[in-house]
């Protein structure tokens, strides 16, 4: 994030005179890799928003808090033990989150879910103590019933709060303003038996009359002027409370997968800002609820610099916390740790004596001449790596690396059931990259080319809902972007220009695309093209067309382009030329081949 957003929060920081603890654990990230599949869950929601909250000084490290576990004696005042004991089965809480039972860790699951409602018990404590607001990075499970789940709530955290809130002998008044997309139907039934309980709702979907005191607007597809509308009349309608819970639901944004409402970050800024004056001075209980998109987490972050600052202030556009993190990891390593330096080092071993003779030896190998299999195993630990790959169920986690033909090769091993898995696999190699005809460079372009990267969880199984992408043999670790920030920090390490691929599959091109670009101008404008033709597709679907040869250019099938595209460090080092991309991106025209005798050319569509 730019300099000048990061002073212009701290200045507003210090003008605000209250300090928002956030409660927040890494382990809030659910270990579930096919939660973006069918729902477009960003799950790094709760990372994202605390790293940019971080970064751009909204807060500081000392406002952060460690959610504790909630205990079961808290849960079972609210949810029956038939309940709590579905859970534990992985196909019930795989129904819950709508993946296949597979991909359940269960007692790894359960922590995440435990902590977010420990989370949301202990900000209440807290906010009861400082008279104002606290944000709870994850929460707001408002379908959970006292005798059943709903869809993605496996329990009900805010009606779990309140009654161990109630059972320390508070009496006071509670509000419950649940700004979600969905309506509060599980929190209305937990709460409706508490006479001092008070939910107001603002949704964009009818399901019904709700159990309890509710108070809910139903607006579907609401603007931001329509819904801010209405959040006035809510607010004016809200009994005075001596402690309150927001749901600030994230998929209340436009273009939403699950939500059915339409305000604009602006307006969902708007809203949080309404809500934070009607409640100044009352303790608060702030919760993400929903959020389908990948915009979610900056609605988040927003939630808490409205909160922090009192602003409107928009995140910068080019926001990337997972790269700013990632950065200042990559700072804080010891190169010491990482190239395997050490006291043994200043002694001949066995090995050296071998090389200086010219005899075989076993000298360790080192990824492109500078990481070791400690070295590497240091760094995947310190970028948090190793404990996502663990929360998976793999245990016994070990890299080793070897010299191939084509480049130097890393593996990262773990076990699962008593057997030992490939998990990760790399080739690597230092290449130069040649400049356009004509043009002569001072020094040779070398950047961090992968010959080849996959991430693979072989526990998983594919099924008709998470079917295989071309060249998959097992479903991934759900870490591709961390992946990428880890090769860009070597690249960086070894003072290389960047990182270059030659994508094998246009799914893994489309992925990259954002910092990816191919060096070959003509063929980013047929990359660009082809995109735009086929944007009506779900990617699925569009990755098997262009492998299977049902996606046409030029009167033939279409033969994907496995060239180099390069995510450059800095500036890169000649100019693209734009007009090249744009000529052949106007004169390549992409059909779908799924009709006819598969012979016979589909009618080329002509230029807008």
């Amino acid at each position: 994030m730019g300099l000048f957003s990061r002073l212009t929060t701290r200045v507003r920081r210090l003008l605000h005179d209250a300090e928002l603890p956030v409660y927040y654990a890494p382990q809030y990230r659910l270990p579930i890799t096919g939660l973006d599949v069918g729902r477009g869950i960003e799950p790094r929601r709760a990372d994202l928003a605390a790293w940019a909250l971080l970064e751009l000084g909204a807060i500081r490290r000392d406002q952060l808090r460690v959610p504790p576990r909630i205990r079961y004696r808290d849960l079972v005042v609210v949810h029956t033990p038939r309940l709590l004991e579905s859970l534990t089965r992985p196909e019930d809480l795989a129904h819950v989150f709508a993946v296949d039972s597979w991909d359940v860790p269960v007692d790894e699951v359960l922590h995440t879910v435990r902590l977010a409602c420990g989370g949301t018990l202990a900000a209440a404590r807290d906010a009861r103590k400082r008279g104002g607001p606290v944000l709870n990075l994850l929460g707001g499970f408002h379908h959970a019933f006292p005798d059943r789940a709903g869809g993605l709530c496996p329990v009900n955290d805010i009606a779990v709060a309140i009654a161990a809130l109630r059972e320390d002998g508070f009496t006071g008044r509670v509000v419950v303003l649940d700004l979600d997309a969905h309506p509060p139907d599980g929190t209305a039934a937990c709460l409706a038996t508490d006479p001092a309980s008070w939910i107001g709702s603002i949704s964009g979907s009818d399901w019904g009359p709700l159990d309890g005191p509710a108070d809910e607007v139903c607006l579907p597809g609401a603007d931001d002027d329509a819904y801010l509308s209405a959040l006035d009349g809510l607010l004016s309608r809200m009994p005075a409370a001596e402690l309150a819970f927001v749901i600030a639901g994230g998929d209340v944004l436009a273009g939403d997968r699950m939500g059915a409402l339409g305000l604009t970050p602006q307006g969902v800024r708007l809203r949080d800002l309404a809500v934070a004056r009607a409640l100044s001075g009352t303790p608060a209980v702030w919760l993400p609820g929903g959020g389908y998109s990948d915009r979610a987490w900056r609605l988040l972050a927003g939630t808490g610099l409205a909160l922090a600052l009192g602003t409107d202030q928009e995140l910068p556009p080019d926001a990337d916390p997972l790269s700013d993190r990632f950065a200042d990891v990559g700072r804080r390593l010891d190169p010491a740790r990482l190239r395997g330096d050490g006291d043994d080092e200043q002694w001949f071993t066995e090995d050296d004596v071998a090389e200086i003779l010219g005899l075989p030896g076993r000298k360790p190998v080192r990824l492109l001449d500078y990481y070791t299999a400690s070295g590497v195993e240091y760094g995947l630990f310190r970028y948090g790596l190793l404990e996502q790959v663990r929360r998976l169920g793999y245990s016994d986690l070990r890299v080793d690396l070897a010299r191939t033909g084509t480049g130097d090769r890393m593996r990262l091993h773990g076990t699962s059931g008593g057997e030992e898995h490939l998990l990760v696999e790399g080739v690597y190699e230092r290449r130069e990259v040649p400049p356009p005809d004509g043009l002569v460079l001072d020094a040779p372009v070398v950047v961090l080319f992968v010959h080849w990267l996959t991430l693979r969880h072989p526990r998983g199984r594919f099924s008709e809902g998470r079917p295989p992408l071309p060249g998959q043999d097992a479903p991934g670790l759900g870490m591709a972007r961390e992946a990428g920030e880890m090769l860009a920090r070597m690249a960086e390490r070894l003072e290389l220009a960047g990182v270059g691929v030659r994508p094998s599959w246009f799914h893994v091109a489309y992925a990259s695309r954002y910092h990816f670009r191919f060096v070959d101008p003509a063929r980013q404008g047929r990359f660009e093209a082809l995109i735009r033709d086929l944007a009506a597709l779900p990617l699925l679907e569009r990755t098997h067309a262009v492998a299977e040869g049902r996606v046409w250019l030029d009167g033939a099938p279409y033969a994907w382009e496995p060239d180099l595209m390069v995510a450059w460090r800095e500036a890169p080092p000649w100019p693209e030329d734009a007009a090249a991309v744009a000529a052949e991106r106007e004169r390549a025209r992409f059909v779908l081949h799924d009709q006819g005798d598969g012979r016979t050319p589909p009618p080329v569509p002509t230029a807008p």
